[in-house]
């Protein structure tokens, strides 16, 4: 239904023009007019990373900055599309739609062999534009690591957190409600380009909910999971009773990236005000980087200031030149692709597939991490879950048409509310065997996210019913993937394998979590609302059960991270340095979720099952430190020409 109404809309699009400098033929780009035919930056992919250090830089005065984009043209910076702009039918915007890359990984030994699809956001704004909205920042602990890792304290929580503010305005939710104890307001920033909101418009289950965190002491309440301290209340939860099975979990009510009933994105928050305000910005759409190219030496270290595109593989290649740097923001599947087509990687595996060596970064594409995700589901007595949207054609079009006229009413949020955050207690079996693998005592190790209608990523949605769905996702995960190449074929989708429960670690994780979803809901709250499980969840009942249920329903939440990660200068290992210039080489950084250590413990970024994405919250972070870093790198004044 909610595909059928995207076909039918981008059907009848019509194109207007807009304020900013926006090309869809490379042969319009206005080189010809720089003294030098180049531009001084060159920022290769219109996600989060790209989006928002394209815009920082065109903020300086006489820059000129180009950012590229292989997705296609939508009438103006999102408008008009209205599954892109409705946070409720986000559920819609991916796998398989012309917004998205479609990938495939590989067959998942974690997950019984089964494939599972992989999509990426392919439009301005990437997976920002076609995500859940979900706004999670992770832990203190998350944060304090990458400094630790990198050896560069400006990745500790305290030094980004004039980052996170600065990119934030926390704004009231659409219906308007007072959110007193429902979110800290101190721990936003107010004026910055991303609007960030509560719901707005209550979720069936909200009440009971909130009242499983009053009646069970194993689920607390938190105030705000953004502040640093998700797990506990207010950050201080040694005073609650725990049980034996999970060390504490937080429950709280959701952020998004949701403005005045509409979605927000690097699009609509950073791309679409900077090419109205500054002459030196240039988009290119309909662009796909093929390779990045080596343009010299500088003392023996080779240069890479040029980059190579076309519209596809039958298409005119075109070159392109930056005087100062080229940054590399395509995500973690593109961005080590597109290093390893340039001849940056494992020089074994570059020659297997036909691709000179310039650079051997072993590295490259290597460390890949992701959060496995489980659709618990239960069947529920009610009759007023969003199960009614999916199946009405009529309350559907009806609740479209009161979003259409007031962006207002359940289409103005996305269809969630709560998540909970998790901690195995230090005692668990499994940590004697194995070492915790979270960054520290405040970081979850796994998650829950509450749906009141059906959801799995392996079962068809029933024909009838009404149902509660508990989403388990591992936040912490111990398996490690890879991205590699199918050929030197730059159109050819790379081997994409994250290898999901590929550890023991994980394995125990999900199953606590299965555990744990049962336990919520035995809450007094749950009493006359759940009625029995759905599927194969009501037979797993011992550890096997359980495991076997887990692999045969797995997904994926899709937040990979960690393909180009960031060491310390004198580190052997990684792929970019603490400033994320790419080692062994001159002209060249790396700004996206890639060149995380590792995945932070909370949403990258979100899609139907799930929050679709990267971890978003993280690399709008790093991306807004990066564009200083890079600003610096050239002279210029921290903070210089913000526009906001």
């Amino acid at each position: 239904m909610v595909s059928k109404l995207l076909a039918a809309l981008s059907a009848s699009l019509v194109l207007r023009p807009v304020l900013g400098a926006l090309y869809t033929d490379p042969s319009d780009l206005p080189t010809a007019k720089f003294k030098d035919g180049s531009y001084d930056y060159i920022v290769v992919g219109a996600g989060i990373g790209g989006g928002v250090v394209a815009s920082r830089l065109s903020e300086v005065k006489g820059n000129k900055v180009l950012l590229i984009e292989a997705g296609f043209r939508h009438a103006p910076f999102n408008e008009g599309i209205e599954n892109i702009q409705v946070p409720f039918l986000c559920t819609g915007l991916s796998p398989d739609t012309f917004l998205d890359w479609n990938y495939t990984t590989t067959a998942q030994a974690g997950l019984d062999g089964r494939e599972v699809k992989y999509p990426r956001g392919r439009l301005l704004g990437g997976s920002s534009s076609i995500n859940w909205m979900v706004w999670t920042r992770g832990s203190i602990d998350d944060y304090n690591r990458y400094a630790k890792v990198s050896g560069d304290p400006g990745w500790s929580w305290n030094a980004l957190t004039p980052y996170m503010k600065k990119l934030e305005k926390l704004v009231a939710p659409g219906d308007g409600h007072n959110t007193t104890g429902e979110i800290d307001p101190s721990a936003h920033g107010h004026s910055g380009p991303l609007g960030i909101s509560l719901q707005g418009y209550p979720s069936p289950i909200d009440s009971q909910v909130i009242q499983t965190t009053e009646q069970l002491s194993e689920f607390p309440f938190v105030l705000d999971m953004n502040a640093g301290y998700p797990i506990g209340i207010g950050g201080s939860y040694s005073s609650f009773m725990l049980t034996p099975y999970i060390d504490t979990l937080a429950q709280g009510w959701s952020q998004f990236t949701v403005s005045n009933g509409k979605r927000d994105s690097s699009a609509t928050a950073y791309i679409t005000p900077s090419l109205a305000k500054f002459p030196g910005f240039d988009v290119l759409l309909n662009a796909q980087v093929t390779k990045l190219l080596q343009t010299g030496t500088e003392k023996g270290v080779p240069v890479f200031n040029g980059v190579q595109f076309s519209r596809d593989a039958a298409s005119k290649v075109y070159t392109v030149k930056a005087t100062k740097e080229v940054i590399l923001s395509a995500g973690s599947v593109a961005t080590p692709q597109i290093l390893m087509l340039s001849g940056i990687g494992n020089k074994t595996h570059l020659s297997s597939v036909g691709v000179k060596t310039i650079v051997d970064l072993p590295d490259v594409g290597q460390n890949m991490q992701d959060h496995p995700l489980l659709s618990n589901v239960w069947y529920a007595n009610a009759t007023n879950t969003y199960d009614n949207i999916v199946r009405n054609t009529s309350l559907f079009a009806a609740n479209v048409e009161e979003w259409g006229a007031t962006e207002k009413g359940p289409f103005s949020t996305p269809p969630l509310s709560q998540i909970g955050w998790f901690r195995l207690p230090d005692n668990a079996s499994i940590f004697e065997t194995h070492p915790d693998p979270s960054a520290g005592p405040n970081s979850a190790h796994f998650e829950f996210i509450f749906s009141s209608s059906f959801s799995s990523a392996v079962e068809p949605y029933p024909a009838e019913g009404h149902f509660l769905t508990i989403t388990s996702n591992v936040m912490t995960p111990v398996a490690r993937g890879s991205i590699t190449l199918n050929s030197s074929n730059p159109f050819a989708y790379p081997v994409i394998n994250p290898g999901l429960l590929n550890s023991d670690f994980d394995i125990y994780l999900i199953r606590e979590a299965i555990k744990a979803a049962k336990r919520v809901v035995s809450a007094p709250a749950w009493k006359n609302y759940v009625i029995k499980p759905f599927g194969p969840l009501a037979t797993a009942e011992t550890d096997e059960e359980i495991e076997a249920y887990a692999r045969s329903h797995t997904a994926t939440i899709w937040h990979p991270a960690g393909t180009a990660s960031m060491s310390a200068f004198s580190a052997s290992n990684g792929v970019v340095n603490p400033d994320l210039t790419v080692k062994k080489v001159k002209g060249l950084r790396i700004v996206d979720a890639s060149v995380l250590p590792y995945v932070p413990s909370a949403h990258p970024a979100s899609r139907a099952l799930c929050p679709l994405g990267t971890p978003q919250a993280a690399v709008y972070v790093f991306a807004e430190r990066a564009a200083d870093l890079i600003k610096a790198a050239a002279g210029v004044k921290r903070g210089h020409g913000h526009p906001y």
